[in-house]
């Protein structure tokens, strides 16, 4: 790799690299060490293409789900099964991963900027502005479809088509407009304990001792051309755990522990 050769959307490809090493350095103990992750389905990582790859997931942080990612991602790829072990797997990190973040979410601050480098693609929300739901939505930009377009022709790209970290929110559906149109594997990821480990961002340790799962699902069955949108969003609900349905089957405890945690939120993406 030529030291000043870059990705599609300008970054310098040998920076991108040591940002990936040094973030994971400092945050590999946050999944193992002071808390646990534990994973399924690492063998399905290392069965898929190099690009056009789409993985959808439920949201419970800012950053720390997108962290976890890169960390299972990439150990999946050097070998390891079903673990994080031995953080060496982000010497040679795959340098094609890219994440869709709120444009605002990424401006707030420099660690945010900093991290943006590393492969946000950042979006334009329609329907909030400055963490607040606005009745009139913006019409999309077209620059962002472009954007998940082109990072789809060169990779991976991770997205939380809820585009919240409130549990059983609708999905949204721009994520099934870019399946329907681009026809990427579909990869589903369901988390959870990211919520209890760290702070709404994901950037501070909340608690210690939690047990974080991790659970990476087949690929979606999708005929791209005659499934429907809303037969797109409610397969996309129902593979991240998020269909109404399955509010039937959570402890009581748990939806008012989720109730009370909303109720002290001031703003997402």
């Amino acid at each position: 790799m030529g030291l000043f050769k870059r990705n599609p959307f300008g970054h310098i490809l040998f920076l991108k690299k040591w940002l990936i090493r040094i973030f994971g350095g400092f945050t590999h103990r946050r999944y193992r060490g002071f808390n646990e992750l534990q994973i399924e389905g690492s063998e399905i990582i290392r069965n898929l293409p190099d690009s056009n790859v789409l993985f959808i997931s439920n949201h419970q942080t800012y950053f720390a789900d997108v962290v976890a990612m890169f960390h299972v991602f990439n150990a999946s790829l050097s070998g390891r099964e079903d673990n994080i072990k031995d953080v060496t797997y982000l010497w040679q990190p795959k340098m094609n991963i890219y994440y869709v973040a709120a444009k605002e979410t990424m401006r707030a601050g420099l660690l945010p900027r900093i991290m943006a480098y590393a492969g946000a693609i950042s979006v334009e929300r329609t329907w909030r502005q400055k963490g607040v739901d606005v009745t009139e939505k913006k019409d999309v930009n077209p620059d962002d479809t472009e954007n998940i377009k082109i990072a789809l022709k060169d990779g991976w790209v991770i997205t939380f088509p809820q585009g919240t970290t409130k549990s059983f929110k609708p999905v949204r559906k721009g994520t099934a407009h870019i399946i329907k149109q681009h026809k990427p594997i579909v990869v589903p990821i369901v988390i959870d304990g990211f919520r209890r480990s760290f702070d709404k961002k994901g950037l501070r340790m909340k608690k210690k001792g939690i047990l974080q799962s991790f659970i990476i699902k087949e690929p979606l069955d999708i005929d791209y051309d005659n499934d429907t949108i809303d037969e797109i969003v409610e397969k996309v609900e129902y593979a991240i755990e998020q269909h109404a349905s399955f509010l039937k089957v959570i402890p009581a405890e748990i939806i008012q522990e989720q109730e009370e945690l909303n109720k002290t939120r001031r703003w997402e993406y």
